[in-house]
């Protein structure tokens, strides 16, 4: 199992481009770099910038993963790229990124239901709880568009794989690639999301394991505030996930997935993100949005909350407030990288996980 970084959210990727990126990645320590959308390679799929990529990564002994975007059709309106590439035709652009993709070796491709809209508070955020289309609907969307999809990926030997993003439960993944086939789709396990979806992490990544495909690994503060939890990410092992429990269970399964860690983005990057999110885990409409979850698993949740609330208290970890409050630029971006796989990779040279 490598360790590896986002090729969005590792500092300066903008101002890097591609193989800069890489290359900074490979400073920093790191086995690999994961652009979740081809686009972000070359937004015209030169095929000669993508092998340019591929070859970077190949010289520097790293792996390269990428992928798609938003597979949901209610969504991809809001990412009009997606269109473009295919001269106004989705699906021709979906099926010219993933030629693109084929082209360079690379086979495991990133892909979400939704986009978030960090603007609004709560459930507002998330595509889950429109009130212009329901949720039910988007999943038949999905489905239908993943299918349509599948043709494409079955003669190119992809998987499409979806990512347990925030608005979409790790339950209806499932049902998901088992609708569509795993020959041709699969799971791209981000370990913090599921908390929006009141998902325990360990129960989570035994429902998703048999298809993990790809990785997103991040950690998350998970506490009490006023209308619920709130949420804030943190380095690998300063929050609530413990991925000495998780990684073990994913790499029964996968024993060679690739490792990528999702990283809070840089102040001078981009515009400071939300403090926190509220998970509104005590209102009955939220509640009702989770069918599947289940009472043991909710006790198990709460539980996990509790305990990390104890070690606040503590004085072990700061609190939401202290931990906003700090700066955020280069040098703490890198260093939440490099803290994080350290981490990881303690984890996996113990002997308790085998890995």
């Amino acid at each position: 199992m490598r360790v590896g970084v986002d090729g969005l959210k590792i500092p300066e990727s903008a101002k890097r481009g591609p193989l800069g990126t890489i290359g900074h990645a490979h400073q920093l320590g790191l086995e690999g770099v994961f652009f979740r959308s081809v686009l972000d390679l070359s937004p015209t799929l030169n095929l000669a910038e993508l092998r340019n990529a591929r070859a970077r990564a190949d010289e520097l002994g790293m792996y390269l993963e990428t992928g798609l975007g938003k597979v949901n059709p209610f969504a991809i309106p809001e990412a009009p790229e997606l269109r473009e590439i295919g001269d106004g035709d989705t699906l021709l652009g979906f099926r010219r990124m993933m030629e693109a993709c084929a082209a360079i070796g690379c086979y495991e491709l990133w892909s979400s239901t939704a986009m978030v809209k960090p603007k609004f508070a709560g459930r507002l955020a998330w595509d889950r709880f429109r009130t212009d289309v329901t949720w039910e609907e988007q999943l038949v969307a999905i489905e239908r568009f993943l299918l349509r999809l599948a043709p494409y990926a079955r003669d190119l030997g992809i998987h499409v794989n979806l990512e347990t993003h925030e608005e979409i439960s790790s339950f209806e993944l499932v049902r998901l690639v088992e609708a569509v086939g795993p020959d041709v789709t699969g799971i791209v396990y981000d370990t913090a999301n599921p908390l929006h979806r009141i998902e325990h992490p360990t129960w989570t990544a035994r429902r998703v394991a048999p298809y993990v495909r790809q990785t997103h690994i991040k950690d998350a503060h998970l506490a009490h505030g006023e209308g619920g939890l709130y949420y804030q990410l943190r380095p690998c092992g300063a929050g609530v996930v413990d991925l000495a429990e998780v990684l073990p269970i994913v790499a029964e399964s996968n024993p060679s997935v690739n490792l990528t860690i999702e990283n809070y983005e840089s102040y001078e990057d981009r515009p400071r993100p939300p403090e926190k999110w509220l998970i509104e885990v005590y209102e009955e409409e939220f509640l009702a949005a989770h069918p599947d979850l289940t009472v043991r698993e909710f006790a198990a949740y709460l539980e996990m909350v509790h305990a990390y609330e104890n070690r606040i208290a503590a004085g072990e970890l700061p609190d939401l407030d202290t931990y906003a409050a700090q700066p955020f630029g280069y040098s703490e971006t890198v260093r939440y990288i490099v803290d994080s796989a350290a981490h990881i990779r303690a984890i996996c040279a113990s002997e308790r996980t085998t890995i």
